[in-house]
């Protein structure tokens, strides 16, 4: 059974990819409201925000220039054969609209739209924004009971808060997150940490709730795949939430983000390990952090996009089984 032709993005047989309004990968707009809402299976959403930046700013800019990157996105998998716009109905949502002068407002505000998108039965894909837009979108989607997640990231984002009490930062989303009982610890891995550290304040933490930490060097030395089978094992069959921060690549082939760190995955394995989360119950995903003022070929963005479209795939199996 294929989807809804309605849903099917616009060919560039069809119309130059340069050309038309960019939507995620020239799918139909259909925000809230619109006739046809209520049938779409997966949603992509851009959250512009990007308040909990701690250093360099730019993130509020990602969804419009991931936006435009992902015209180049076609309709089947290279490897896996997957054509997920005809596999479930895909549409673009459209953006979330923050308040740039307040956090908890902003945070009410994303976490009001996803339970629009939960409520209507649709598994949403989004774009950020820094990586505090992952907490408010768990309030929605780990409203019932906690969910695990996968996370590949540079950084753990589990300190206690930044600046002697600021509890709301993209470094905090998922301390916050297993405080509030939105993770279950015990089915959260993070893979792909490195960088200089102010301490192990977020290790240590990490430790005690049974997060799995894998460090780049561990990832180097057994390769993506099997890392990618513990990571299964840990997420087991519950639902399962992915995160993914543009700065898990090592900054030679994504360059436009806030807080870079060298020697990480290159651009292959950045898809490798997306691929390598078939089999998981994913409710939901993100792709944060891509900053376009720190990305002057554009590169980083389409990089994001292709993940993005990566993760639709794997996301388009798990919804048609359903």
């Amino acid at each position: 059974m294929t989807s809804d032709p309605f849903f099917h993005p616009v060919s560039g047989f069809e119309m130059p990819r340069f050309a038309g309004v960019p939507t995620f990968m020239r799918l139909p707009y259909v925000p809230k409201g619109h006739e046809r809402y209520s049938d779409v299976q997966i949603g992509l959403v851009g959250v512009p925000w990007d308040s909990g930046t701690t250093n360099r700013p730019g993130p509020r800019h990602g969804p419009r220039q991931l936006r435009d990157a992902s015209t180049m996105i076609r309709a089947q998998h290279p490897t896996s054969g997957m054509r997920p716009f005809e596999a479930v109905n895909c549409a673009d949502l459209g953006d979330v609209g923050p308040n740039p002068a307040d956090i908890i407002d902003s945070m009410a505000r994303i976490t009001e739209f996803y339970d629009g998108v939960t409520g209507a039965g649709i598994m949403p894909l989004t774009a950020g924004g820094d990586h505090l837009t992952t907490l408010p979108v768990l309030r929605s989607l780990a409203r019932r009971a906690p969910v695990g997640m996968i996370h590949f990231d540079s950084h753990t984002d589990l300190y206690h808060s930044y600046f002697g009490g600021t509890m709301y930062t993209h470094g905090t989303p998922f301390r916050r997150a297993v405080e509030e009982g939105l993770l279950d610890p015990k089915r959260v891995v993070m893979i792909g940490l490195r960088g200089t550290m102010y301490d192990t304040e977020d290790r240590d933490f990490a430790k005690a709730e049974g997060i799995r930490l894998i460090l780049i060097e561990e990832f180097h030395a057994r390769g993506p795949e099997d890392v990618m089978e513990e990571a299964r094992e840990i997420a087991g069959e519950g639902d399962t939430y992915v995160s993914y921060d543009i700065d898990f690549v090592d900054p030679t082939f994504a360059p436009g983000t806030g807080t870079p760190e060298v020697g990480g995955p290159n651009s292959y394995q950045a898809l490798q390990v997306v691929r390598g989360l078939e089999g998981v119950n994913i409710v939901g995903a993100d792709l944060v952090e891509v900053s376009p003022p720190f990305d002057a070929s554009g590169n980083t963005a389409f990089l994001g996009a292709s993940i993005m479209f990566e993760l639709l795939c794997v996301m388009a199996g798990v919804r048609r089984a359903q």
